[in-house]
């Protein structure tokens, strides 16, 4: 099942009023790292024990991107209680993206 995806305005709504961790791909459309970065998230995703998951295209997001100081895509950022937990722009595999998006102890960025 693809991504939902979602908004710059309807991320910042959604960090304001969510308490629980929740996940971000930034992506661009053309990008072919970031096609395979997404399909491996949807394997993560399709385990149904993931965080929720979103994809959020970076050239409609220029807050978060200079806010956030996103360097590159694909970027998996990982929020909790409005806050950037950290961010991985390596796509090793999908193992790591799970435990990723899943580590309980995740540093603040």
């Amino acid at each position: 099942m693809p991504l939902k995806e979602i908004t710059e305005q309807e991320l910042l709504q959604s960090l304001d009023h969510n308490q629980e961790r929740q996940a971000v791909l930034f992506f661009t459309p053309m990008c072919g790292t970031c096609q395979v970065g997404e399909r491996m998230l949807e394997v993560v995703e399709a385990t149904g024990r993931s965080v929720p998951l979103y994809k959020l295209n970076i050239n409609y997001a220029p807050k978060l991107r200079e806010q956030w100081r996103i360097e590159s895509v694909p970027g998996v950022a990982v929020m909790q209680g409005g806050e950037l937990l950290h961010k991985e722009y390596a796509m090793r595999s999908v193992d790591h993206l799970f435990e990723f998006v899943r580590r309980d102890k995740l540093y603040p960025v």
